[in-house]
């Protein structure tokens, strides 16, 4: 059995963590670890685990959490884990963060998105960008997996095999994101609370949110060179779920590319993704079919009025874009099969 630690028990990721793993056939959960509530039962913060889970939540001392455990996920705030991460540290045990210390290789732009002096920028070049359908092989031998964030994961899916073909012209590339609330985290935000979000959606971190690099990064990886995009995320008032639509001009060249031939890559990329569902022609992917499961739905159309591909992709924020997706690359590290603790249906209504 792996045993595993987690920093950040309480929180929404983490939370979903300890579910996904509590049903896992070769993951044993050592240490729940949670600042706020160092000795209260687990059970008590989440009663969903009532007489599931006996044991109360733990500090956030990695480095004892270390010498007991075999892999620490850290489902925390910027800048935690990579301000408690020593080489020792990585020498007795894999790391998965969800955070974003580890996903964007250029500290100086790390540090000026997040506002943050990155604690250990010795560790960036050597994490491994935990996206599991593009980097499947370099996770398998990673002990630093940087897990990405929600947006990115949605938003990188639904338009990679695109972009990657070079059917795209990249310097185009919008992409309109939608996420519940959750994505917020736990914590207690007036803007958050429920007379606020009932009843209204609403644009925020408009030029400005701080997963926009993480995307461009990932993005100019497959298009082979440099590219910006315009990202624009908004708040809906549900639970779970982040809807992304994206769109993008085609390549000068390419205009006459056919919807079979779109749909060919597509297929090609994702035949043996058990987690990324291409959609039938003329289904759009809705939060709703896929809603506490790992699953990613994506699909496309062409308007051949504007010679624009629109992108569209749907998912849960808190597995695939956190928690499922940190599982899945638990399961790649340690030689498992990558669906393990991962095969649930989609939750409807």
């Amino acid at each position: 059995m792996i045993k595993v630690g987690i920093i950040g028990a309480t929180g929404y990721a983490g939370a979903e963590l300890v579910r996904l793993l509590t049903a896992h056939r070769g993951a044993e959960i050592i240490w729940y670890g949670s600042k706020s509530y160092v000795g209260q039962e687990y059970a008590q913060i989440y009663q969903n685990m009532f007489q599931i889970i006996e044991g109360p939540c733990l500090d956030d001392n990695m480095e004892k959490m270390s010498e007991q455990a075999d892999v620490i996920f850290t489902a925390t705030p910027q800048g935690l884990c990579a301000s408690l991460l020593n080489e020792g540290i990585l020498s007795r045990a894999k790391i998965i963060d969800l955070s974003a210390d580890f996903r964007i290789k250029d500290v100086a732009k790390y540090e000026k998105w997040y506002n943050l002096g990155h604690p250990s920028p010795q560790f960036v070049q050597e994490a491994v960008y935990g996206l599991c359908e593009i980097n499947r092989e370099e996770i398998r031998g990673a002990r630093l997996i940087a897990n990405p964030g929600c947006y990115p994961t949605c938003s990188i899916l639904s338009i990679y095999p695109l972009l990657k073909e070079g059917i795209l012209d990249p310097a185009t590339v919008i992409i309109d994101a939608k996420s519940g609330v959750s994505g917020a985290g736990r914590g207690a935000k007036t803007d958050n609370l429920f007379c606020e979000v009932h009843d209204s959606i609403k644009a925020y971190g408009v030029t400005t949110h701080r997963h926009t690099p993480e995307i461009e990064d990932q993005l100019s990886l497959a298009a082979g060179e440099e590219i910006l995009i315009n990202f624009t995320p908004h708040l809906v008032p549900m639970n779970r779920g982040i809807l992304v639509t994206a769109y993008a001009s085609l390549k000068k060249g390419r205009e006459d590319i056919t919807e079979e031939e779109i749909r060919t890559i597509y297929d090609d990329y994702y035949k043996d993704e058990t987690f990324v569902r291409v959609l039938e022609k003329g289904l759009c992917p809705q939060t709703r079919w896929v809603k506490g499961s790992n699953y990613v739905d994506v699909n496309f159309t062409i308007d051949p009025r504007t010679h624009r591909v629109v992108m569209m992709g749907a998912m849960d924020n808190v597995v695939k874009g956190a928690a499922g997706q940190a599982v899945q690359n638990m399961n790649l590290m340690f030689g498992l099969e990558e669906t393990e603790g991962l095969r649930l249906v989609p939750v409807f209504p």
